[in-house]
């Protein structure tokens, strides 16, 4: 009998850490391993938000901060959300957390009873299945696949929902498939969701700043489910702030409440100086961030290209993010020397093993067909991979 609990021997580890943990250990062997796997823009913080951080450790910003976070950080966001997305979230409805991760989860031990179901389109973020569980959910999936360009339908929602149905859980743009809905889809499951009052929307919009449709669309906005709609969101990916962990949300105030009773049982108040930072961030200009939307709009382009000189790849040109979510179902059954394609999760150890690239299987994601390929990495690198990926896969037979 172990001495661990079963929720932990039952929890998946997460794939993407899992990938990036084994190029790592390949690297340190002295493999040349070119890392695909996790999702983290390879550009440094802006100048202006670290001389804000180095500024609050000179004024003394070390000690515990309020759980839900600083007042004036919380006005920062409710005015961003106002300035950027048309949504009006008091300061009083915003909790900010150790990043967006923990933001959602904070949510789900907030909402889950044991037998909710958390409706999720896939492919969806690995994490939300696996907190899902760990609150002792039910996840429900809705396939979709690259004809659909990865997002579904009002029909395929209101198929979807019973009368255990909790919650509606999304991203736009998406993690893993780049895909972004446009207001007007939008709309039309804000609709569908409007018949249904108990269900809570959740719209984790991380990626907002990595968009390249003309506007990002918040379903907050919506008048007609407005009053339960949660907004996620984070500095990770837009300000490349990674490592600062600083998530947030706006929520209805008793969700947000019952939030801030959550995390301050677990970690309090997130980090001080990273709170300051993020006040710089929010309220300063966002001339950095758009520079690294145009920068990742140029990598995406050109792995595009490369995809398409792969036999045997299906892919759909995202949005959105830094990702791409091909289909390799056409390697299956295939054979190399010792290794035989069986499913996704064989292809990308294939990979990582005879191109020493590493990617992510889409098994993790709720699509057993496609795998991960995140371009948040520099054009040279984006070529050597792209090219070993095309002779791996070519000896395939």
């Amino acid at each position: 009998m172990s001495i661990l609990s079963d929720r932990i021997l039952n929890m998946q580890e997460s794939a993407t850490i899992a990938m990036a943990a084994k190029s790592r250990e390949m690297k340190a062997r002295g493999i040349d391993v070119i890392s695909l796997s996790l999702g983290e823009p390879d550009f440094n913080t802006p100048e202006h938000i670290k001389e804000a951080a180095k500024q609050a450790v000179d004024d003394n910003f070390s000690h515990y901060t309020p759980v839900p976070g600083y007042l004036d950080l919380r006005e920062a966001i409710s005015e961003k959300f106002k300035r950027d997305n048309g949504l009006d979230y008091e300061p009083s409805q915003i909790v900010t957390s150790t990043g967006a991760k923990q933001t959602l989860a904070n949510l789900m031990f907030c909402l889950i009873n044991p037998g909710d179901e958390v409706i999720l389109p896939a492919p969806y973020w690995v994490s939300y299945e696996g907190q899902i569980l760990l609150a002792r959910g039910k996840v429900v999936r809705i396939s979709t696949n690259i004809d659909s360009d990865f997002k579904i339908t009002p029909a395929q929602l209101e198929a979807s929902i019973t009368d255990k149905t909790k919650a509606f859980l999304f991203s736009s743009p998406c993690n893993p498939s780049g895909s972004v809905y446009s207001q007007e889809e939008l709309n039309g499951l804000a609709e569908v969701l409007a018949k249904y009052p108990n269900i809570v929307v959740i719209a984790d919009e991380i990626y907002e700043f990595i968009n390249y449709t003309d506007k990002h669309a918040s379903i907050g906005a919506n008048p007609l489910i407005k009053d339960r709609v949660v907004t996620v969101n984070g500095l990770s990916k837009g300000f490349a702030m990674t490592g600062w962990r600083l998530g947030y949300m706006g929520a209805p105030k008793e969700i947000a409440a019952a939030c801030t009773k959550m995390q301050g049982q677990f970690t309090s108040g997130t980090c001080a100086i990273t709170q300051r930072a993020a006040i710089t961030a929010l309220n300063s200009h966002y001339e950095p961030t758009l520079a690294m939307k145009a920068e990742f709009l140029k990598r995406r382009n050109l792995v595009a290209d490369r995809l398409r000189e792969i036999p045997g790849l299906k892919f759909n040109v995202p949005d959105g993010a830094f990702y791409f979510f091909p289909d390799a179902s056409a390697y299956f059954g295939k054979s190399y020397g010792n290794y035989t394609i069986n499913n996704i999760t064989d292809l990308c150890m294939y990979l990582l093993e005879t191109a020493n690239v590493a990617t992510v299987t889409g098994a993790a994601f709720g699509n057993d067909d496609c795998f991960r390929i995140a371009y948040a990495t520099s054009t040279d690198l984006l070529e050597k991979a792209t090219a070993r990926m095309k002779d791996s896969l070519s000896k395939l037979a």
